[in-house]
Parts: C-alpha cells; structure tokens; sequence
C-alpha cells in the first residue's frame, strides 16, 4: 500500500514519496497530510497554466511591463543600450526554446522589447517643446487637422518659419484655438501671430500628463491666434500625408453637412462623433449625463462601433450573396463577406481619424475576420494579444492612455466570458420555461446585462482613477439605450453613408435622429436618479497596478488560481480607499492654492482664474461642488498683499502676493506660498517661485516636523515631453520650517523683492 501511494503521488505531482509512504503508514500528522495535498494540487495547476499554448496572451502583458518602466524612469534611456540588451535578451530566449526556463525567458525577452520599443519611438519623433510662454509670435505653416468645438475652433499647424523676438527654439507642430467659424482648412498655408504656451503639464502629481500626449502626436505648443489668419501660396509642397489629411476632413465635413441638413443641436453632433469621432461640439451637459450614466464610451469609437460596422456589413453581404443560389453552392461566400467587412472597417478607421481606441478595434475585428477567413476560431485570447501587440509595437504611449486601458480591459473580461462559455449560461431543453423565454428575447437581454456588467466592472478602476468616477447605474444605462443605438442608430448611419451619393440619405438621419433622442433621454433619466454620481477620490498609481494585475490573473488564468486576481483586486480597492487625501494643493505657477480646512474640505487660494485646474482638483477630492461654489474661499482672509487661510490641524497657510506680505507671514504662518523669492530668513517652510518652475504642481501631506512633498516632477526627473528647468531649485522630499540661523551673512532684504525672470 505504501509503495502504490508513493507510485501515485509521483503520478500526480512528482512530489514528496517518503511524506506520502509515511502517511500511508498512519504516523503522518493530519495537517502535513493536508498540505502535501493542496501543494501537490497547487503544482497541477501551475502546470496546467504553463501548458501549450498558454504563453502568447502573456507575451503582450510582459511587453506593456516594460513601456510601463519606460514610462516611470527618471530621464530617457540610451537607446543603443535598450536595444542591444533586448536583442540579446530575445537571442537568449531562442536559445532555451526547448529548455524549462523558456517561459520565463520569454517573458523576461517581452519586458526588454517592450522598454526598448518605447525609447526608440521617442527617440524617432524627438522635437522641441516650449519651456515658456512666448506672447507675440509669428508663424507660417500647413494646416494639418481641424477640429469644430462648442465654444471655440482649434486646428494643428505643421511650422514652417518661426519668429520671435525672445526665442530661439524650433516647433515642429503647434496646437492653435481661434474663434468659432474661423479655422482654416485643412491643407491650407497660412500666415499668423499666435500667443503660445508650453504644453500642459499635469494639475496636480498623479493627475494625467496632457504634454505627454501632445508630445507623442508632435506638438510643441499651444495656444491662440491673436490676428487675421492669411492664406498664402506655400512655398514648397505639403506632400501625401498632408493631401490624404484635406481629403479626409474634406470627407468628413461634407458628411457633417449632410447631417446637419436634417439634425441639429446635440442629435447632430452625436451623430457626427459615431461616424467620424468629431466628437467636440457636443454641449457640457449631455457629455456630462453621457459620462454619469456610462453611455459615454459610445462617443468614443472603439471595439463596440467597430464590431457593429462589421457585423452590419458582414451579414448585409453575406445575406445578399445567399440569394444568388449559384454563390452559395459553390463559393465561400462567408469568407467574401468577412472581406468585405474588413474593407468596411478599414474605411471606418480613417474615416474616424484612427485614435488610440479605434486602432485597437480595428486591429482587434481585422485579427477576428483574418480567422473567419481561413476557418479559424474567431474570438480567443490569442486574438486580442495579436491586437494588443500591434498597437503596443505601433504606439507604445497608448499604454497610459485611458482609452486603452479602458479598451482592452473590458475586451479582456469580455473574452474570458466567452471562454468560459457565456452562450451556454442560458442554454436548456427546448420545452422549458427559460427556451420559451428565450424565444421573446429573453437570452439576448440577459447577455447583454452579462456583457455589460462585465465590461463596467473590469473599466470601473481606470474611470475611477482617470476621472474619479464611477457609473453605479451603467448597467441599466445601457440595457435601455445600446440595443437602440446596434439596432437602429448605428445601421442608420451606415445606410446614410452609402446613400449619400445618390442623395437618398435624409430619412437614415432622420431615423439616426431618432435612436439617438432616446439615448440622450436614457442618458438624463439615469443622470438623474439618486446617487448617480459616484465620485472617487485620487488613489495614486499603486492601487491601479494593483488592480490591473488582478483583472490580467481573473482573465488569463484559467484553473482555480484565477481566483488569486479576485484577492488582488479587493486589496486594491482597500489601499485605493485608504489613501491619504493631501493637505495642501499648489498650482505650478504658484498662484493658485488649495487648502484642507478644519472642515476636511478644501478652501481656495488665488491671484487668477484656472476653472479647468479647479474642476480636476475637485474632482480628485471627490467634492461635488463646482468651481464657482463661493464656498471654496470660506474661511480665507484675502487682501491686496495675499491671502491667509486656516488649515486642518491647526496653524496657517498663506499666500503672498506682494513683497510687504513676506515679512507678516513669515512670522504667522506654518506655510508661505509665493510666486515671487522668499527672504532666506523666512523660519516658515516656503514654497517659492524658483521652487515651483523646477517641480510643478505640488501635494503636500502635513508631518510632525513640516511638510511630505509630491511634485509632478521629482527631483532628477527629466523626460522630453517634461524637460527639467534650468535654473530651478531642486525638489526636496520633505519641507521644514527653516531656523532663523539659516539666513546668509551676505543677505539683503532687496532679495526678496527680486522678480523671477519670464
């Protein structure tokens, strides 16, 4: 008996004979017996997930790993190192292709590829950035892309000559807003005066780095036409890309008009943003209700716009042909159809302005008809890998673009519903009461809730990270509107589309006109029901991590140990709500000030109106007011000279404005805020303007001995899209009130009135 019990053991696990010939002779305790076992069953499962085939869906994980410490280093890696060390690490893994450390191999080679990919692309599009404002500055160049908003038009310029009387830097690109009605067209040359700004940085550490996207799509700078813009003859040619650019927004404008003939107000621009991702010119609160009821991935053309595109063309055609008796017999006509359904996304994604999310929707509906194609299965998480590696190797910044993770996470938990058998969640004998639902629907809606809540929770981290929000009636949202918008709105325009050469397309905007009027009053119902907000405050990038890592073990795991993903996730969501709120808030130009009150809430300093800055340090607060709430300057005393306010725990924060301000509150505050230098003998922690230029916007967290300091950029970090400033004082993890020894013999009081230079 000992000896068929050692024979099974090595059978099953390979583990541990003696333990288990012991424990068949009655001397082994219970719970090393109880172990052995579940050690042996844990091995099983390890084995079963390392199995043939089980590696690719990784690949793509450990290659976003690496962009992900691209993207946290300090300064730019040299690329030549990045590249070679990749190379030898992928050359390696070649080599243990038959050797038990392959998959680790793998997976280490994927991380290297990954980081190296990221530097090379940033070392491809390398350009300047504006470092500060620059006010009279005059431009010639293409117009390259235009976009239509609510208030104001703005358009990208491609610079040909620059001057300017305090600058010597070179932009490639420049994003100007000029008023509504008044953007050139796309492909013209043009003469103006702009007043440019330097890319947006982030409005408080943590929060989301619009200079980094506008460095990878190769702006420069912003800003806003101060005169008449002139169209000149261009000196030199604008080359394909940028005749391709006019012909698409050419395209795209004529579709608009079409629309615009028979839908107006927020019915036009919706209809507008499905077919061509123009999505601007819908007004503040529609987007609004959109984004609280969870309708607002519909404004945004990924996989669902995509996979619809498809699907109409796919069967439309596919039906088309099975009325030819001849096709059917004795051609694959299933396979025609799937070609004509990638050609129909193929024109969508240009049609739409190929974003992040539309990209991976293409790729993704391209990588599933390529499968129909060649009598693959279509929908496996080999598919998405293939589509996640290819916009990770094409854009590796769309990793830290909400979009994406957005995008594939609910892709991801969508897949792993299908894997497990989704279809057959509702399946029973024919004659039962569920069949009989069924045939009234019934299957299709319980799906779609399966499908829908899924979705919602697997994207509820990234929207609660990004945008401090979360949708408790998204389910509900979008059971009553998504079956109008696939059924009806979506169809509708397709036709539209094709019938507008032939000037049959007004009723397909009318019916268009319709699903969509139904959508926007399920948008506002929802919006309106009790706690239909769900706000949540700023978390950091731990708890993301954290929750990112749980999602990829729920979906890619398939044995038991899929339910370690479940335990990650509840320990993010305990660390994402324990997170310390700061106790202060500074603006990077210093004028702005947020202080945590004795009331737990934040109380508003400031010498100049930011609504935007304030909006997303509300929001990161989870605090429902508005930035015009008068309320945000309770408790602060404000003069000509500066402001003073109290803060949570005592003591008081104060703003100065003016050099005779420095003295007072230096003497009665914990903190001075001020843009200008501070007097060296100043014995409050001071945070000053040269302080401010080096970091940005700054957190601070009140400490028994001063101040924990967060800063947009840390000490030592320098990237391309967030140049270091010279000059600039370097940032300090810590900020402590200063001893009176502390100020230089050969100190004047003249220095505290010196001015930082622009």
């Amino acid at each position: 008996m000992a000896e068929r019990g050692r024979v099974q053991t090595q059978g099953i696990a390979g583990t541990w004979p003696p333990r288990e010939a012991a424990r068949a002779g009655g001397f082994a305790p219970s719970g090393l017996g109880s172990w052995s076992s579940f050690a042996a069953k844990l091995r099983e499962w390890v084995r079963a997930e390392a199995g043939a085939g089980r590696l690719l869906p990784w690949v793509p994980v450990a290659f976003g790993t690496g962009i992900a410490f691209y993207f946290a280093a300090d300064h730019d890696p040299v690329l030549s190192v990045a590249a070679v060390t990749a190379a030898g690490l992928c050359l390696a893994a070649f080599l243990l292709r038959r050797q038990k450390l392959f998959p680790v191999a793998v997976m280490i080679a994927a991380i290297a590829a990954g980081f190296a990919t990221a530097t090379w692309k940033t070392a491809r599009i390398a350009h300047g950035v504006l470092a500060r404002p620059m006010y009279s500055v005059s431009l010639t160049g293409f117009v390259e892309s235009r976009d239509i908003r609510e208030r104001t038009d703005r358009f990208v310029l491609r610079v040909a000559s620059m001057e300017s009387p305090r600058s010597q830097i070179r932009l490639e690109r420049v994003r100007l807003s000029v008023r509504k009605g008044t953007a050139p067209a796309v492909g013209s040359f043009v003469e103006l005066k702009a007043r440019l700004q330097p890319p947006l940085s982030p409005m408080r550490p943590g929060s989301y780095d619009f200079g980094r996207d506008m460095y990878f799509q190769g702006i420069g700078a912003s800003g806003f036409v101060t005169g008449a813009i002139k169209a000149t003859e261009p000196p030199e040619s604008g080359g394909l890309s940028l005749g391709y650019a006019a012909f698409m927004q050419n395209l795209r404008d004529a579709i608009d008009a079409r629309i615009r003939t028979t839908l107006d107000g927020d019915k036009r621009a919706i209809a507008t943003a499905l077919l061509t991702g123009r999505r601007d010119a819908i007004t503040t609160p529609v987007n609004d209700a959109m984004f609280i009821s969870g309708l607002g991935h519909v404004l945004s053309i990924s996989g669902y716009h995509m996979a619809v595109v498809a699907g109409v063309v796919f069967f439309a055609v596919r039906a088309l042909l099975a009325l030819i008796p001849a096709l059917t017999t004795g051609f694959p006509i299933k396979k025609w159809s799937a070609a004509a359904a990638l050609a129909a996304a193929l024109f969508y994604l240009l049609l739409s302005g190929a974003e992040v999310a539309t990209q991976r929707s293409f790729f993704m509906t391209a990588v599933v008809l390529i499968a129909v194609m060649v009598d693959r299965r279509a929908i496996t998480f080999r598919t998405l890998a293939v589509a996640a590696m290819i916009v990770l190797a094409i854009a590796p910044e769309a990793l830290v673009h909400p979009s994406f993770q957005m995008s594939f996470a609910a892709t991801l938990g969508l897949v792993a519903l299908v894997q497990i058998g989704m279809p057959r969640l509702f399946a029973s004998p024919d004659n039962s009461a569920t069949a009989k639902v069924a045939l009234w629907g019934g299957r299709e809606i319980m799906t779609l809730a399966l499908a829908s809540l899924v979705a919602g929770l697997a994207t509820t981290p990234y929207a609660a990270f990004h945008f401090h929000r979360v949708t408790p009636y998204g389910v509900l949202a979008n059971l009553a509107a998504m079956p109008v918008v696939s059924a009806l709105v979506m169809p509708a325009g397709l036709l539209g589309l094709a019938a507008m050469p032939f000037g049959f397309d007004g009723v397909f905007w009318w019916l268009m006109g319709l699903g969509i009027d139904w959508m926007i009053a399920v948008t506002q119902w929802v919006a309106n029901l009790p706690g239909a907000i769900g706000r949540m405050a700023a978390f950091g990038i731990g708890p993301l991590i954290a929750a990112s890592i749980g999602i990829v073990l729920l979906g890619l795991l398939r044995t038991p140990l899929r339910w370690s993903g479940a335990a990650v996730l509840a320990v993010s969501v305990i660390w994402a709500v324990v997170v310390p709120q700061p106790d202060v808030l500074i603006s990077a130009d210093g004028h702005n000030v947020g202080v945590r009150g004795p009331d737990g809430r934040l109380h508003l300093m400031r010498s100049a109106k930011d609504a935007f800055l304030l909006k997303e340090w509300l929001a990161a607060d989870a605090d429902p007011r508005l930035p015009t709430d008068a309320s945000l300057a309770d408790g602060a005393s404000c003069d000509e000279a500066g402001c003073v306010t109290p803060m949570a725990g005592g003591g008081m924060v104060a703003l100065a404005l003016k050099p005779e301000a420095l003295a007072d509150d230096c003497e009665r505050a914990a903190l001075v805020v001020t843009a200008r230098l501070a007097p060296p003998d100043c014995p409050s922690a001071v945070m000053s303007g040269d302080r401010l230029r080096g970091q940005g916007a700054t957190a601070l967290w009140r400490r028994r001995d001063g101040f924990a300091v967060d800063a947009v950029r840390l000490r030592g970090v320098d990237r391309p899209w967030s140049p270091a400033v010279a000059g600039a004082a370097e940032t300090e993890t810590t900020l402590a009130p200063r001893p009176a020894a502390a100020r230089p013999v050969d100190a004047t009081p003249a220095e505290a009135d010196q001015q930082p230079e622009d």
